[in-house]
Parts: C-alpha cells; structure tokens; sequence
C-alpha cells in the first residue's frame, strides 16, 4: 500500500536510493550505472595473468618497491677547517 510509507517510517536497515557512478573497464570503456554507494567513478581491476610478462613484472616492482640502500654517512676527513674560521668568531 503506497500509504503506509506515509503513515510511518519504512521497516528497513537498507534504503534502495541508487547514485549514478561511472564504471571503467580495463580496456578504457565506460559505463554508467547505478550504485549503492555515492562514489563518481569505479575501476575494474586488472588481470595480471592477461598481461605480458615483462609488464607484469613492471607492475609488480611499483607496488612492492625495494627497500632503500643505505646511505654511507659523511666524514670530515677532507675538510679543510681552516676556511670555516672566520664563522666561528663572535
């Protein structure tokens, strides 16, 4: 009965309002649907099964980067503290 919505609330955890989101494929073509969330755009994920070898590798490296190499520390061996001099007179 269309009056019993205005009577009293809906009995429902969930509310069927749907937000227009833009749907992108992998190969780049677009879709628009509907969603249950308000977001602009959803990206389908990539298989990385389907890619070429040597791409997938490439990918792999930018999310799983290395571990950063220790940098040596500087010395002051090769310094000669006599041009300095004159910065530490006050």
């Amino acid at each position: 009965n269309s009056n019993r919505a205005a009577i009293c609330h809906l009995q429902r955890q969930l509310y069927g309002r749907r937000y227009p989101v833009l749907l992108v494929s992998t190969d780049g073509s677009t879709v628009r649907l509907r969603y249950p969330e308000p977001k602009r755009i959803l990206m389908m994920p990539l298989d990385s099964n389907t890619l070429p070898e040597a791409e997938r590798r490439a990918r792999l490296r930018r999310h799983f980067p290395s571990k950063p190499k220790a940098k040596e520390e500087e010395t002051f061996e090769g310094i000669d503290l006599d041009t300095y001099r004159k910065f530490w007179k006050k």
